[in-house]
């Protein structure tokens, strides 16, 4: 048996250096990949899924009594909304630049199982200040995941196949959404068992739960595809060599320096993206915190608009795995968010002139689906498009915290007295979704732009990297200083 190539691994990218020069055993490749598909990206989809069900099932529980048995007031109960997203954006940033050190395979199950026994505290909550310090804590121990995951699967696909596992990732979303109003729609039958009240079994019963997934993980997750129990040496080495053939780059992974985290900063491409974060990002968290109330304002009874917001997330699910199936296939980003963000502009264009419960439910499909299935494909551009690896880490979080800020933003935009039209709040989508749709545009051309003129100033980039002595570029350097402007980085349109 080959040995492995001697590696220099973290949670996001594998380095490898070895010899490359072998013809790949497409078979085996697919196998090792199949592998990972029905291992280590369950697991995280799981993780993500309990994440967002565990922050947004006070929504759930809202419906159940929980703001009027806890006397909170509208303002109070959006306080406690906005407040988890406070240190949920303050730990993304850090979390992903340490994910090297920890390892994914001890950082992410420690933080669900933590964040699950917060939830289970949560279940016991009787007033306004204890519930402000759990949310809190809700928020920085769910703040890692997300960006988290993105920047370790990086490292186990290659930038064409990304797409397509960040939509299974992050389908988790539109899947919590209609499991948890499925679940929640049955745990408040548990009311008075115990002395507790159904909203409170509704945090009880999610918070066991996650708290058994994440001991789960310590088992489940690798730190890298080296460390995988499940593959064998030889599809280890698979993965490892196929991984460098598709990102050559990868073997010039330079050190951390303050540089790397502002760099993201000084792209044009990236900040555009983050502005498109910061839209989606606002309607997409008032969507996970406030379906269920906007549905029940329409006129359908409590228990009714539970069970109602499963529908949307159901189309959602399937719009999402269309869409970047569609984008990996065909390796390109802008237009399935130019697509996406036009599915959403049709969902709030018809709940604005709608005044029809059954239309103005209907709807909400385009509205939760467009807006939802633009997130993988979002990541995967911002994922593909960053190197090297801090860089990468940098703009991965800070994309998440411009989305988390959007997020803050989104929870004050439906007030109860505004309901059921909140006409403000859609016109305000409108104007955000129409705004990515141009920006996607924008984007696309300064990309295209900037591959033709990488290509023209090739010798221009590399002549600072020359060695005098042996005459050739010197790699290393040149991808650490260049990153993705080095002219071999070919930008995802």
């Amino acid at each position: 048996m080959a040995s492995l190539p001697s590696l220099c691994v973290d949670s996001a990218i594998t380095v490898v250096s070895g010899p490359v020069n072998q013809q790949p055993d497409h078979l085996l490749e697919q196998r090792a990949v199949a592998k990972l598909d029905i291992t280590v990206l369950p697991m995280v989809t799981l993780f993500f899924l309990l994440s967002f069900m565990d922050r947004g099932n006070i929504g759930n529980a809202r419906i159940a009594g929980f703001q009027h048995d806890l006397n909170l007031t509208d303002y109070q109960y959006q306080i406690c909304v906005f407040v988890l997203y406070l240190p949920y954006m303050l730990s993304e940033l850090p979390s992903n630049l340490i994910l090297r050190k920890i390892g994914a395979q001890i950082m992410f199950p420690s933080l669900v199982t933590m964040w699950g026994a917060v939830l289970i505290a949560q279940g016991f909550v009787s007033s306004y200040t204890g519930l402000i310090v759990i949310r809190l804590i809700l928020g920085a121990l769910e703040g890692p995941i997300f960006p988290g995951v993105i920047l370790y699967l990086s490292g186990f696909y290659t930038r064409q196949e990304l797409s397509f596992r960040l939509a299974v990732f992050i389908s988790a979303a539109s899947i919590s959404g209609a499991f948890s109003g499925l679940l929640a729609a049955a745990l408040v039958n548990l009311d008075g068992i115990g002395g507790r009240p159904g909203w409170a079994w509704i945090f009880i019963v999610e918070g066991l739960i996650t708290v058994l997934i994440g001991l789960i993980g310590f088992y489940m997750v690798p730190r890298t595809p080296a460390d995988a129990r499940f593959l064998s040496p030889s599809e280890k080495e698979a993965i490892i060599k196929r991984l460098e053939r598709f990102k050559p780059h990868s073997k010039y992974e330079g050190n951390f320096t303050i540089k790397q985290v502002l760099l993201p900063f000084t792209s044009p491409h990236i900040i555009l993206v983050f502005i498109i974060a910061f839209m989606f990002g606002s309607i997409n968290i008032a969507i996970a915190n406030f379906l269920p109330s906007i549905v029940k304002q329409l006129g359908y009874p409590s228990t009714k608009s539970q069970l109602l917001t499963v529908g949307p997330y159901v189309v959602t699910f399937i719009v999402t795995f269309i869409i970047s199936y569609l984008s990996d296939r065909h390796n390109i980003r802008s237009v399935p968010i130019m697509t996406t963000s036009a599915i959403t502009v049709v969902g709030h264009a018809l709940y604005l002139v709608s005044h029809n419960r059954h239309l103005s439910y209907a709807s909400l499909f385009f509205i939760v689906s467009g807006s939802y299935s633009t997130g993988p494909v979002l990541s995967s551009w911002l994922a593909n498009n960053c190197e090297p690896h801090y860089k990468r880490a940098s703009s991965i979080a800070l994309g998440n915290m411009f989305a988390s800020s959007g997020a803050i933003l989104g929870i004050w935009r439906f007030p109860t007295k505004e309901g059921p039209r909140f006409t403000k709040t859609t016109i305000m989508d409108l104007c955000f979704v129409s705004s990515a749709i141009l920006l996607s545009v924008i984007n696309a051309l300064y990309l295209a732009d900037q591959n033709s003129k990488k290509k023209q100033r090739r010798q221009e980039l590399l002549a600072p990297y020359i060695e005098s002595e042996k005459g050739g570029v010197d790699e290393g350097r040149a991808w650490d200083e260049l990153g993705d402007r080095h002219p071999d980085f070919v930008y995802v349109l």
